[in-house]
This record gives structure tokens, C-alpha cells and sequence, in this order.
């Protein structure tokens, strides 16, 4: 029986994992998070791109069966990556052109070059899914083939409450501080902070994990907003109280405008960018799989729907394809407790096909 057919069982302590610095397009210095389970990997190399505030171990959460040991199990050779929006690297302000111009190139790049190979796949969250696909249309990525894009892309779609707290919020908030940052459920930096965990403890009663509540407040419209309470299991709720940080206010101002224009624009004047994201065809030949939890209170599904029909519309031969996920939100389609019955196999089957 060959080894594509009988994998073996891959858990945390099989992962050998070295962290890889390497550099975006500007200078900024970033990291990969390099996994290999007990076997070399023989389907090439698939990067996984976290979302906002977050960082690469995103995808490891403290579950039995995660998404990487499901990678490795399957011979992908993983590459997470930490881009200008992770909490691994020093704080900073960014847009998502930023990482869309300097980061997700440099990245593909670097991964291409250290496995000696000539296309990648790649996994993309949230806003690491927004600004690779600012990158993908842009055709700055030309060697990834497959793009599983998870929550968001091109057309962010919010909640009601959302929509009026990115719309009235935010230059208030920019007086007091250049960031938000869920940890201050746990830790003050400042009155400002204080005051605002204060809010959030009256308008969020919805559980014991202040940061959980905090990242609700932060990022959406529910209770909780990124995930449901049914779908974790109890380590991995505690565990998310490390896993948030800072988010500048220059990302939320940019957001903010692409949500008032119905799709993502460019914050600067890069020449690496079209003017108008959606005016032409995508610049890209990879295949696109979008996913959406049909519960996501951050992004509403109704995203994901729109950038596929934006892709089918331009390319319908291409076979590019929406999976909208009853029982799931937003992140809760990585970290949930039955992700690897549910979500899991849906990935895969697309990096397959």
C-alpha cells in the first residue's frame, strides 16, 4: 500500500517545527512557522495565512486532531506564516496593501525558493484571506495555484451593529489610542483601556473569558461574535485568552472605507495595485475555494457569496467554488471541536482538486 494511502496518525508531538525569519518587500522582518510530521512531505507546500491580531499558531489550537496534523497527515508540507499583523512581531501600523504589496509575495517566494518547487497552495483567514486576495488580483502571486479563503476577500459584509460601531467609532477611539488589543481583558495600558474593559464587561455577559468577550466587542456583532460557545471545548476557550493582541487603527479606518464602497480598497497610492480592485478580471490563474460559516457574526456569509460571484462572473470555466458551513462562525471552522469532521475534509478535498 503506497503512502498516499495509508498516512499515518499525526498529533502535536510529531510536529518538528523550526521558526524561519525571512524579510517582506520593504524590510520588515517576518517569520514562518515551518511544520513536518514524522514523514517527509510528499504534495508540495501549502502556506496558512491567520487572520488580524492573531498569529501563526492560530491554527494550532489546543485540540486532539487540529488542521495541521491533518496537512501533515496528508503529505503537505506547512508553512505558517506571521505577516505584519501578527502578534509574534513587534507592533506596528499597517493596511492590508501593506501586506498585500510587501508581505504575501515576499512569502510565496521564500517558500518556493526553500523547497525547490514551482507552485504552492495556500490557506488564508479573515484578513490574512482579504489582503492575499488583494495580492492574488493584483497578479503579485503568480505561482500559487490553489487559494482556500476562508470568512472574507473582497467584499466585506458586516453585521448591522458592526457597520455603525466601524462607521462612528472608530475616530473616537483613534484619539485615545493608535490600536485596539483584546489582551486588555487581562492587562491595562492606560485609563482608556480600563474604560473600555469596563464597557465590555456590561455589554458582553456572555461568558467567564473577559479576552473572549473582548475579541466579541473588537471584531463583530454577537455573543460571542467569532465563533459559537457550543463548538469549543473548554481548553480551547481558556487558550484564547492568549491569542489576541494589538490591531492598528489605520487597519480598522481601512476597513471602515472598503465597507462603505461594497469592496476592499487600496489605503495607499501602491502602483503594485489597481486603482479599483474589482473594475477588471482577476489577475491570477489560481483556483479559488471560498468558505463561509453561515453563523460568522464578523463577516457575514453573504461575503464570501459576493467574491465568488465576482470570480464566476469574470472566469466560469475556472471552477472556482463556495462552501457555506451551517453550525459555524468565523473562526470556529479552524478551532472547533468537530472542525475535523466538518470543515477539515472540506480543505482538503479542495486542495486535491
Amino acid at each position: 500500500m503506497s503512502v498516499e494511502e495509508a498516512p499515518v496518525t499525526v498529533t502535536r508531538a510529531d510536529h518538528r517545527t523550526e521558526l524561519v525569519p525571512f524579510t517582506a518587500r520593504d524590510g520588515t522582518r517576518l517569520t514562518f512557522v515551518h511544520v513536518r510530521g514524522p514523514r517527509e512531505p510528499w504534495r508540495g507546500p501549502v502556506m496558512l495565512a491567520h487572520g488580524s491580531g492573531v498569529r501563526a499558531e492560530l491554527f494550532r489550537p489546543p485540540l486532539p486532531r487540529t488542521l495541521v496534523d491533518v496537512l501533515l497527515e496528508d503529505g503537505w508540507d506547512v508553512w505558517m506564516l506571521n505577516w505584519r499583523g501578527s502578534i509574534d512581531l513587534d507592533p506596528m501600523p499597517w493596511t492590508l496593501d501593506d501586506a498585500a504589496v510587501f508581505d504575501h509575495p515576499a512569502a510565496v517566494d521564500h517558500v518556493l525558493a526553500a523547497t525547490g518547487t514551482t507552485t504552492m497552495k495556500a490557506i488564508v483567514h479573515c484578513q490574512g484571506s482579504t489582503s492575499f486576495t488583494m495580492a492574488a488580483v493584483a497578479g503579485l502571486v503568480p505561482a500559487v495555484d490553489t487559494v482556500v479563503s476562508n470568512a472574507v476577500s473582497l467584499h466585506p459584509v458586516l453585521p448591522f451593529w458592526s457597520r455603525q460601531k466601524i462607521r462612528y467609532l472608530v475616530d473616537p477611539i483613534e484619539r485615545f489610542t493608535p490600536h485596539l488589543n483584546p489582551a486588555w481583558g487581562y492587562r491595562s495600558d492606560g485609563n482608556f483601556s480600563k474604560v473600555l474593559r469596563g464597557v465590555v464587561r456590561v455589554t458582553h455577559p456572555e461568558c467567564d473569558n473577559i479576552v473572549c468577550r473582548m475579541v466579541s466587542f473588537t471584531y463583530g456583532s454577537g455573543f460571542p461574535a467569532l465563533w459559537s460557545h457550543e463548538n469549543l471545548d473548554r481548553a480551547t476557550h481558556d487558550w484564547i485568552s492568549g491569542e489576541f493582541a494589538d490591531v492598528p487603527m489605520s487597519f480598522f479606518r481601512q476597513m471602515g472605507r472598503s465597507v462603505a464602497a461594497g469592496h476592499l480598497v487600496p489605503a495607499h497610492d501602491h502602483p503594485e495595485l489597481p486603482d479599483d480592485l474589482v473594475a477588471g478580471p482577476p489577475r491570477t490563474d489560481a483556483r479559488f475555494a471560498f468558505l463561509a460559516g453561515a453563523d460568522n457574526r464578523c463577516y457575514l456569509p453573504e461575503s464570501q457569496v459576493r467574491t465568488h460571484a465576482f470570480f464566476a462572473r469574470h472566469r466560469p470555466d475556472k471552477g472556482d467554488t463556495l462552501h457555506v458551513l451551517p453550525g459555524y462562525g468565523h473562526l470556529d471552522v479552524f478551532f472547533g471541536r468537530r472542525a475535523w469532521r466538518d470543515t477539515y475534509p472540506i480543505i482538503l478535498e479542495e486542495l486535491h482538486r
